[in-house]
């Protein structure tokens, strides 16, 4: 394949091609830009046994779980991002309801950690964020090595290490790329670029592609470039009920409903049905929203200041 060709096609083609039963898929996004319409897809194509991993679980991951999709998830944090709890996910680890959940507990740095050793083809990363935690005591993948070099204090160092982490597939929501996937961000990063380079294949979903010649005027917000890229789907509003820094902004009211919605299985059951499963792609699912709803979420101009890079005259 020629990483640099066009690579745009439909979400439910890049699904089908790259996201497969018994895969490990990241779905990275840190605050904003979180693949939601991606996980949904995942949802309606009926994908089985995924390892997720993702650094902040929170609803997509909740609508997987209730879906069937999931049966190992990998994070350093779960919940409804500050509005409540993840109903589906607590009943998996707490009663196994309706069945159980296999969970790799990791910190934030941990998981930033495993990318870095991943994207680098490392066989660990070092940190010294454990000391004193109990997370080693019930995740075995944290383990200790001797360093080869002299302490402070010219003695012996013990230091914690993370295993890397080398997806199947990644996934990440990004506010625009050119057909080829050189794909830019601003705004909160995260990690989208390392779990990118870690994984074997990459899908970048995006709020619009543009030009070549947007890409090369402000090169510097080039986050991802387009040899780590196979697919590039174009989907407005896919991150949503997050936010995309300029386009718009987060649906408060939807994740302080989702406790509700979630804590409850039927209802959430009847949720999917209706604007998962009941929708045959995101465009549906943003019409069936209406447009007096995406107008509450519109965002104000911030421009950035423009910068000259020069050029050779």
């Amino acid at each position: 394949m020629d990483r640099t060709a066009g690579k745009v096609m439909s979400m439910r083609e890049a699904v089908a091609s790259f996201v497969h039963d018994g895969d490990t898929v990241s779905l990275e996004g840190f605050t904003h830009l979180i693949p939601t319409a991606a996980g949904h897809e995942i949802i309606r194509q009926g994908r089985r046994n995924l390892t997720v991993v993702r650094m902040t679980a929170d609803i997509v991951v909740d609508q997987m779980l209730a879906a069937g999709c999931v049966t190992r998830l990998v994070s350093s944090f779960v919940g409804n991002s500050s509005a409540g709890s993840l109903g589906e996910l607590r009943r998996r680890i707490e009663d196994a309801d309706p069945e159980p959940l296999a969970f790799e507990e990791y910190s934030h740095y941990g998981m930033v950690c495993r990318y870095l050793a991943g994207a680098q083809r490392l066989p660990f990363h070092p940190l010294r964020s454990y000391a004193g935690s109990d997370l080693p005591s019930v995740n075995p993948g944290i383990r200790k090595v001797t360093s080869p070099y002299p302490a402070a204090d010219g003695g012996t160092e013990q230091i914690y290490v993370v295993p890397p982490v080398n997806p199947n597939v990644t996934i990440v929501h990004a506010q625009r790329a050119d057909r080829r996937g050189n794909t830019q961000v601003w705004g909160l990063t995260g990690v989208q670029a390392e779990a990118v380079f870690a994984a074997e294949k990459a899908v970048v979903v995006v709020e619009e592609l543009v030009a070549d010649e947007v890409v090369r005027s402000d090169p510097n917000r080039t986050l991802i470039p387009a040899h780590a890229v196979d697919a590039v789907v174009v989907c407005p509003r896919g991150a949503h009920p997050s936010f995309a820094q300029g386009y718009y902004d987060r649906d408060n009211a939807f994740y302080r409903s989702w406790s509700a919605i979630s804590k409850d299985p039927a209802r959430l059951r009847e949720w999917l049905a209706e604007w998962v499963y009941g929708t045959a792609d995101h465009a549906e699912y943003v019409a069936k929203q209406g447009e007096e709803f995406w107008a509450g979420l519109a965002v104000g101009e911030a421009l950035s200041e423009p910068v000259d890079y020069g050029r050779r005259l």
